[in-house]
């Protein structure tokens, strides 16, 4: 059986067999300090947990429904700032 549990680090550098884990053998807990992060978990087992709901818009039904099509999102420029040394 592979690690449960991952150092973030570790997840990062040896991620495709962090996914290949959740997918074999179950969901895989991430770690930040010492303390539980986040979980990769197949999606069967995401699925199994919370059952899509055919009532809920996708996320891009639900982004096309908030109507944003005039919303400028144009940046000014960012040059950043003069610092005293």
């Amino acid at each position: 059986m592979g690690d449960l549990s991952w150092k973030l680090e570790d997840a990062k550098a040896r991620f495709s067999e962090v996914v290949r884990l959740a997918r074999s053998q179950g969901p895989q807990r991430v770690t930040v300090r010492g303390k539980d992060a986040v979980v990769v978990m197949s999606v069967e087992d995401l699925e199994r947990l919370a059952p899509p709901d055919p009532t809920r818009p996708s996320l891009i039904a639900f982004l096309e429904g908030l109507h944003l099509d005039g919303l400028d999102l144009t940046r000014e420029p960012d040059h950043g700032r003069d610092a005293e040394l």
